[in-house]
């Protein structure tokens, strides 16, 4: 059931970058931009069912029209490429400057939220804490995401973004067979029973070697065979910070859960627990796989 759900999830997904990528009128990401601003707000949800579950009141607009202004600021610029030109790179707010912009007003929102239903004092700080904290973690980590989409050029901003969920994903798979094989000492116990310090190290390596794997067989084919590809270092350093980060990521979500006693964020997706279980490590890695491309460290 866990194989048939998530085949049913990667066949439109698939289809959906197939069509980002041919088909998008000059504007890389249009296609892509409604699904993770979907996705967003389902995670969302998520975030905000969690903090019911210990009885937290947040706001639940405030946070959806939070991480909701986040996001459209950080595709933003497809509306000029839509128009048939380009957002300005001179601009003060290219890059993730609309996004950090768009941050700071989703955090006049919440307290904006607060001030309506004020009646007495208690419960205000928390609040307008735990509702910032949900539109940062899904909102502001998201928009890394859609950022590495639209990275220099169609072609290029595809291979970044697809470089973030392949070797993510690779290493989850590699810290869970080396975590079944060799697993004898716990990683986090109180956080994760199963995980592992040998499948924490499996994942790592397995991550370095998609890494390389990505940037010297699949990057020429959607790139093209004469683009510049990175260093072999490069590519192992790319693939050790992602694997680093995810796993960052995925004790987060479970340190959020274990706090809010939950198994899992939702039962949304069969067999596959929530939006959350799927996308912790990638959120986490969001923010250094775009340092890397915008650094020079892989890309063009």
């Amino acid at each position: 059931m866990r194989l048939l759900f998530a085949t049913l999830i990667l066949l439109p997904l698939l289809g959906l970058l197939i069509a980002d990528f041919c088909w998008n009128a000059g504007a890389p990401g249009v296609w892509l931009a409604p699904l993770g601003l979907a996705i967003s707000l389902a995670a969302a949800a998520e975030i905000l069912d969690l903090l019911r579950n210990k009885n937290h009141d947040v706001i639940g607009w405030s946070v959806y029209a939070g991480v909701g202004l986040i996001l459209v600021a950080a595709f933003a610029p497809l509306a000029w490429q839509l128009a048939g030109t380009v957002y300005p790179a001179t601009c003060p707010l290219a890059g993730m400057g609309l996004p950090m912009t768009a941050a700071t007003a989703a955090l006049a929102l919440v307290f904006v939220a607060e001030m309506r239903r004020y009646r007495e004092p208690g419960g205000v700080i928390v609040n307008v804490a735990l509702a910032t904290f949900a539109i940062m973690y899904i909102g502001l980590l998201m928009s890394f995401v859609f950022k590495l989409r639209m990275f220099h050029d169609n072609a290029w901003g595809m291979a970044a973004l697809v470089s973030l969920v392949f070797v993510a994903k690779w290493s989850d798979v590699g810290a869970y067979t080396c975590g079944r094989l060799l697993g004898r000492h716990k990683l986090a116990p109180r956080l994760s029973p199963n995980k592992t310090i040998e499948g924490a190290v499996g994942g790592i390596l397995t991550a370095a070697v998609a890494a390389a794997v990505f940037f010297f067989a699949i990057v020429p084919l959607i790139v093209g065979a004469d683009a510049r590809m990175p260093p072999w270092w490069a590519c192992l350093v790319y693939g050790v910070v992602i694997a680093v980060a995810g796993i960052i990521g995925d004790l987060s979500e479970s340190l959020l859960k274990r706090d809010m006693d939950r198994k899992d964020s939702s039962r949304w997706l069969l067999g596959l627990g929530g939006v959350l279980d799927i996308l912790d490590s990638v959120l986490m890695a969001a923010p250094p796989a775009y340092f890397c491309w915008v650094a020079g460290l892989v890309g063009p």
